[in-house]
């Protein structure tokens, strides 16, 4: 990659002090990933999902907090909003109030018959009367343990209150469902994802151009962990981020390579695209996942007629 480029801007171009955004300057804490880093500490540092926030904010201060299902794409914020709900309730102690349990943890019938039963059935008593369990990646839990679930919590209401996470709502028992107050976690907008970015290029003094900045919120697609991740991946590969750092660390396929694809598949012999097609993927290393995918963004742009546009996009599906 030429890096020689007087007329490039940078949005990132020197060091700033590691306090930046709240940030400790605890050498543990600086060699944290910058998910974790920058992982917001209060309510009121989060970048979207305005609406909810001030609704679980009203439950906190009104000390009426339901319990609580959060849905939606990765990366949107739900364990960031539920730990931040934490620290508000508990202060100091929010560890000893909370019991976490994620997609790692062994999450069957004995673990909520044991583990959360001995955590919910008894009380201490510091900013509330009542404990938090938070349940993330609740859609991998079993159907026997979402059962046994269900009477938990409406037999220990009055010592605990219980937040489920999960991608996909529909894996979760309509039983559970109706026993919470359910809030969609909507992708982040680009102005909300490139807000925190340009924070954190500026604290990190990372080189980032126009373009790489660009390519970065395209293939984040709203998801500020996967935005931070692949700031922070390109951060240490290369000393400038451009559009060409952030596709060649992510194994992404560059638009002009998704463009003569399309064009090829497109006006070409079946054999002849099909060769040039898979000389591409051999020289840049693709796969074919990941063309599918930008062939569908890229065929949006083109304004094709009705019918044509239904068959692509069913004959992709099918690839898919």
């Amino acid at each position: 990659m030429d890096v020689d480029q007087p007329q490039q801007t940078y949005i990132g171009k020197g060091k700033a002090p590691e306090t930046a955004l709240g940030q400790s300057t605890d050498r543990n804490h600086a060699n944290l990933p910058w998910v974790e880093k920058y992982r917001p500490v209060s309510l009121d540092d989060l970048v979207s999902q305005n609406q909810i926030k001030e609704t679980v904010q009203r439950f906190i201060d009104e000390n009426k907090l339901p319990h609580l299902l959060f849905y939606g794409p990765p990366g949107t914020g739900k364990t960031s909003t539920i730990l931040a709900c934490a620290r508000r309730l508990y202060g100091t102690h929010y560890k000893s109030m909370t019991l976490e349990l994620n997609a790692s943890d062994d999450r069957g019938i004995d673990v909520v018959r044991d583990q959360i039963v001995n955590f919910a059935s008894t009380r201490e008593i510091f900013s509330a009367g009542f404990k938090l369990i938070v349940l993330d990646e609740a859609d991998a839990m079993t159907q026997a343990a979402q059962a046994a679930l269900r009477r938990v919590i409406e037999k220990y209401t009055r010592n605990v209150r219980f937040c489920i996470i999960c991608n996909y709502v529909s894996k979760i028992t309509p039983a559970i469902q109706s026993r919470c107050t359910r809030f969609r976690f909507a992708p982040l907008q680009p102005d909300q994802v490139e807000d925190r970015l340009r924070q954190i290029v500026q604290a990190e003094g990372v080189r980032l151009t126009d373009s790489g900045e660009r390519a970065i919120l395209r293939l984040s697609n709203g998801d500020m962990r996967r935005t931070l991740n692949i700031l922070q991946a390109c951060h240490s590969a290369f000393d400038i981020v451009d559009e060409l750092a952030v596709y060649t660390c992510t194994g992404s396929p560059l638009p002009q390579d998704i463009e003569k694809i399309a064009g090829w598949m497109l006006n070409e012999e079946f054999s002849v695209a099909y060769n040039h097609i898979s000389k591409l993927r051999t020289d840049k290393g693709l796969a074919l996942q990941d063309i599918a995918t930008e062939l569908l963004t890229y065929i949006n742009t083109i304004q094709f007629p009705q019918a044509v546009r239904v068959y692509l996009l069913d004959k992709l599906a099918e690839i898919e």
